[in-house]
């Protein structure tokens, strides 16, 4: 059984996960609520929170599983990329309860943990396949050939399609987190209302910081009562851009690679204009999609550990190597 540790971001996170993929508890402690006076994450203030839950979650999810560390066989825990103070705390406690009972620790990275989401409990996906990681930080397009192994074929070249769900938000003086409050809102708007671009570029890659302006400049050209009256409007045709530029992209990512089967993971996955425009596709479990350590300890089994006491040094990393 592996005990998963997650703080990249605003999640503190830790689950128990067996070698088969079968979650036995999964626990998460959300500051969304705590950010969302500042309209998205202060790290500073991230890492502090996750100092003071890390402890508390792994304990209840021990208790949850009906477990001790005695039944613990590996720690494996989020090592890049995220916010580095963040990452720090997780790293620090994974080393600790590893060297407390000399258990290897597995480092994971966390979009790998993403991918591995799709690995968790009875109904599993096999590779291969494309898979579309939309979050906050992150939207890539990537090859999975096998459980473990993946092959980058387009990235975002600005702002990731959760972090453009944000910024959009914060425009329409809408709620923390924007992706939520988009879709909320999005529901009762007409996505054809106003024509937002979406970024033709060669390749696979993604671009969606002049769809945040052009949101901007839609704004700013309406009166504060025209505003109220059209921001469900505004709302469902900028998700629709969003929409639109992520289908496209994996559509032509399928045709490219001649894998006819796809899959969509991260925190982007719970939307529900995006699960509309992809019906076939295969998406992350809704308790998945966020940052989670279920996907870490998931993850964890295709990922060579480090026997103890070699561990000790590990560092962290903020981006992607």
């Amino acid at each position: 059984m592996i005990l998963g540790i997650e703080t990249s971001c605003d999640e503190t996170a830790a689950a128990l996960v067996t070698d088969s993929g079968e979650v036995r508890a999964s626990v998460i402690a959300s500051q969304a609520e705590l950010h969302a006076r500042y309209g998205g994450v202060v790290p500073e203030i991230a890492s502090r929170r996750h100092l003071e839950l890390v402890g508390p979650v792994a304990r209840e999810a021990l208790a949850a599983a009906g477990a001790s560390l005695e039944d613990v066989d590996a720690i494996a825990v989020t090592q890049g990329p995220g916010l580095v103070g963040a990452l720090l705390v997780g790293v620090s406690a994974a080393k600790a309860l590893a060297w407390s009972r000399k258990l290897p620790l597995v480092p994971v990275d966390h979009l790998d943990g993403h991918i591995a989401s799709l690995y968790l409990d009875a109904t599993p996906i096999e590779p291969p396949f494309v898979c579309l990681l939309a979050s906050g930080g992150h939207t890539q397009l990537r090859a999975v050939r096998g459980r473990g192994s993946s092959e980058l074929l387009g990235t975002t070249l600005d702002d990731a399609a959760g972090e453009a769900f944000d910024k959009g938000a914060r425009l329409l003086g809408l709620g923390y987190p924007g992706g939520a409050s988009i879709d909320r809102l999005a529901q009762e708007g007409d996505p054809t209302a106003f024509a937002f671009p979406v970024a033709k570029l060669a390749g696979l890659d993604f671009s969606f910081s002049g769809l945040k302006t052009a949101l901007l400049y839609a704004v700013k050209r309406l009166e504060e009562a025209e505003l109220d009256a059209r921001r469900a409007d505004l709302a469902a045709s900028y998700q629709h851009a969003i929409v639109t530029a992520l289908s496209r992209r994996v559509a032509d990512a399928a045709r490219k690679t001649g894998l006819d089967r796809v899959a969509v993971v991260g925190g982007v996955a719970a939307n529900s204009g995006l699960r509309e425009s992809l019906p076939d596709a295969v998406f992350a479990p809704l308790a998945y999609c966020t940052d989670n350590a279920a996907m870490i300890a998931s993850a964890a089994r295709f990922v060579e550990p480090l026997p103890y006491p070699r561990y000790l040094d590990l560092d962290v990393y903020a981006s992607r190597r």
